[in-house]
Order: C-alpha cells, then structure tokens, then sequence
C-alpha cells in the first residue's frame, strides 16, 4: 500500500484561508448564512472554518451545526455490522437561510444527497451550497458538485482520499492511498 501526499500543513492552511475567502466573498458578513458539517468527517474541517472565520476574519455571525445523515443514507441497513449514529448539533433555525454544507472528501454524492434528506426535518433553506476540501471528480454516482472545493483530484476507485486533522489525528494533512 503506497501513499502521496496531496496537500501538507501549509498546503491545508492555505486552502482553508482560500475557501473562508470565498465564503465571506458571496455571504458578506453571514447574517443570512449558516455552516453545516456533515459528521463524522465533515465536522473537522466546518469547525476550523468557522474558528478561522470568527478570529482571524472577524466575522461576528457565524452559525455552525452539524448534520447526522446515518439514517438518512441509501445503504442504510444494507450491511452486515450496524451502523453509528452520530450527533446533529443544529440549535438554529435554517428556514428561509443560506445553507453551506461542508464535508471532508466529495466522492460518490452520496452523503450530500443524504444530507440535503436530513435538512429538510430541521425547515426549508432558501439556498443550499456544498464545500469540500477534496473533490474526487470522476467517482460520482449522482449528478451532484461542490461550490467550493479545495483541491480536485482525479483518484480512481481503487485509491482512498484519507483526510486527516490535528484536533484528532496529530496532523493536518492529505493523502492518496492505493489500496
């Protein structure tokens, strides 16, 4: 099993401060705006986007929840070990609010899809955008792209995008993996 490395600390940090740019470009000062992280893998990278946008962009209005899709997904039951629910942390109204929705890794569409699913108990968004760090562009099953995206990778289905954080893996890095 070999490994590259796509995007190093430095790389990370400077993507992040590349989307937290373009977000404060088209939702201005966020009054109108919340951010969603799509657990597990999401929720990193929406938190330190929301961290980056509160101190280092003084951005006063930041919203940030997070978002279980566990039950709402298509493969839901179809395994053989049970699947983990996670937390959904929304403590604000969505209706009639821009929606950025944040993962990790964009790969099949799946978890979005799932995930535009789970919001709808929690009201109806007037817009919804989708942010990932990765965008594995030739893997989607379903007709579904990101509005920002970090870095875009042509990885094929025998290769693994293993994103990983500081706050839980030591590290702020990226990594193809041929399996």
């Amino acid at each position: 099993m070999s490994q590259k490395v796509l995007l190093n600390s430095k790389e990370v940090n400077i993507t992040l401060h590349r989307l937290a740019c373009q977000l404060i470009e088209n939702h201005d000062d966020f009054s109108e705006t919340v951010l969603i992280g799509i657990q597990p893998r999401g929720r990193f990278l929406a938190d330190r986007l929301a961290k980056m946008l509160k101190e280092e962009y003084k951005i006063k209005n930041v919203q940030l929840g997070q978002l279980d899709i566990t039950f709402f997904r298509d493969d839901f039951r179809r395994g053989e070990k049970p699947l983990e629910a996670n937390t959904t942390e929304i403590d604000f109204i969505v209706e009639n609010k821009n929606v950025v929705f944040i993962d990790d890794v964009l790969y099949t569409g799946r978890s979005i899809r799932s995930a535009l699913t789970a919001i709808q108990s929690f009201g109806r968004p007037n817009n919804i955008e989708l942010l990932t760090l990765i965008d594995r562009r030739f893997s989607r099953h379903l007709p579904i792209q990101p509005n920002y995206k970090g870095r875009q990778v042509d990885a094929i289905d025998n290769q693994k995008v293993k994103v990983k954080w500081v706050e839980n893996e030591g590290e702020d890095v990226v990594y193809l993996i041929d399996k």
